[in-house]
């Protein structure tokens, strides 16, 4: 019989610390632009490409359309971003960015500098991790 793993050798704590650790690094980033971490990553997914339906975003955020919709509510309160009917399917949303939403990628900018200074990795580690990380997550989807 084999002893129990440690902590320390579980991967999904190591997952689980260092992404609340990589959380906690953008929280005050993320604050001066009046954002939360989740709300960040709607963003970023309308930065890359505008005028997605919620079921879209949802996907490309491996959520449920249930647990953005909250957040697109607070982004379009905010200012960043316009909901509409879809001409395609009156059930979905498309999403656009408002002139505040797209002048806020600007200072995302400056946060990405800031988190790639925090971690203090090469542009070749980042890579290695990514693609380390990309991998397991396709494997878990199967």
């Amino acid at each position: 019989m084999t002893a129990p793993l440690v902590l320390d050798q579980h991967l999904c704590f190591k997952l689980y610390s260092t992404s609340l650790k990589m959380t906690q690094l953008y929280k005050p980033l993320l604050a001066e632009l009046r954002l939360t971490y989740p709300q960040y990553l709607v963003m970023v997914v309308l930065w890359e490409q505008e005028g997605l339906g919620i079921k879209d975003l949802a996907e490309r955020l491996q959520q449920d359309s249930g647990s953005i919709t909250p957040l697109v509510k607070r982004l379009e309160a905010e200012g960043y971003l316009v909901r509409a009917r879809d001409p395609k399917d009156e059930r979905n949303r498309v999403l656009t960015l408002t002139a505040a939403g797209n002048a806020l990628r600007e200072a995302a900018v400056r946060v990405n500098q800031a988190i790639g200074s925090a971690c203090a990795i090469s542009y070749q580690e980042l890579e290695q991790m990514a693609a380390g990380i990309d991998k397991l997550n396709q494997r878990l989807s199967r």
